[in-house]
């Protein structure tokens, strides 16, 4: 269990959800699922309060000794062992005529219940034997056994060669949509002392769009430079978007950061004469210039966690413009 939630709360946080609004709340025995002997739920802190996302069960073999008992048949895997291992049991043999005769139709059930018994069941069934009976109860009714039924108990050793065992099942349970709302909540954020410019926080990680390609101009000079990044972006599999309109680039920027999309390419005069551009990161507003043939793979490793933006601005040099809207 403790596996499962540590992914789950590893998935939330890379989608978005800060681990500060984050919490795993234990159902009490009265809330728990009758499947379930355990049960975890991942909750968000949201503006409705604290918001179920992630449910994670522990249904142990419940499902399969469910069928098992229904169709009567072993729903066990199985495992071989390199080295034997021998182990003692007590084992009942039954004289199967006698319990037959007493218990009719019940029979069955009555030696499959005697089977069960744990090793000091069954010494304890030997003790009482010698003296009386002994009771065996299969569901709510017993059972009384007497000596005659039994032809002997004794302890045997066996040597297994294979492991048998019941898999158990974790079962976790996405709210997608649930999900959905409080990252959009988690990361809609106001530029600060600029109320009017909102923007997404989305993660590269999920944001639809990854990258903005925008011509500082209508110039037609920067027309192929524009198609070539955006071609390049796509041969690597970011999905991307060219924004040609008309309008201030600043007001393009503000554009691209209300939907999330979390690095810009600038394609400016300074791509005709020194073929490069910049890339601007939409969290900090700030920009690298890159050379041209570069600019694809640096922001490849951006929206891949190979590269940090703290480490590229260091690796190249920055570029300073004024946003205007």
């Amino acid at each position: 269990m403790g596996y499962f939630l540590a992914r789950i709360q590893q998935y939330l946080t890379s989608v978005g959800i800060p681990a500060s609004v984050l919490r795993f709340r234990q159902h009490m025995g009265n809330e728990m699922a009758h499947y379930a002997c355990d049960c975890w739920d991942a909750e968000c802190l949201t503006t409705y309060g604290w918001v179920e996302i992630v449910g994670c069960a522990d249904r142990s073999c419940f499902d399969l000794n469910a069928h098992a008992t229904a169709a009567s048949t072993k729903f066990v895997a199985q495992q071989r062992l390199a080295t034997p291992i021998s182990r003692e049991v007590v084992e009942v043999s039954l004289n199967k005529a006698a319990v037959g005769k007493a218990f009719k139709k019940e029979a069955g059930k009555v030696s499959a219940a005697i089977g069960e018994l744990s090793d000091e069941q069954k010494e304890e069934m030997r003790k009482q034997l010698e003296g009386g009976t002994y009771k065996v109860t299969v569901g709510e009714t017993s059972y009384e056994i007497t000596a005659a039924m039994v032809t002997g108990i004794k302890t045997v050793t066996l040597t297994e060669h294979v492991r048998e065992f019941v898999p158990s099942v974790i079962e976790p349970s996405f709210g997608i949509g649930r999900i959905l709302y409080c990252i959009l909540e988690c990361n809609f954020k106001v530029r600060e002392n600029d109320e009017k410019r909102t923007w997404l926080d989305l993660p590269p990680l999920i944001a639809p769009t990854k990258c903005s390609v925008l011509p500082l101009s209508s110039n037609d000079e920067f027309n192929p430079y524009v198609e070539q990044i955006s071609a390049n972006l796509r041969k690597l599999g970011i999905p991307n978007k060219v924004d040609d309109s008309s309008g201030a680039i600043g007001r393009r920027y503000a554009r691209t950061d209300e939907i999330g999309i979390p690095f810009g390419i600038t394609v400016d005069f300074d791509t005709i004469k020194l073929n490069s551009v910049t890339v601007r990161e939409r969290n900090t507003c700030t920009q690298i210039r890159v050379p041209l043939d570069e600019v694809a793979g640096v922001v490849n490793q951006l929206c891949s966690d190979q590269l940090s933006w703290a480490d590229a601005s260091t690796k190249y040099p920055s570029f300073v413009s004024q946003e205007t809207i």
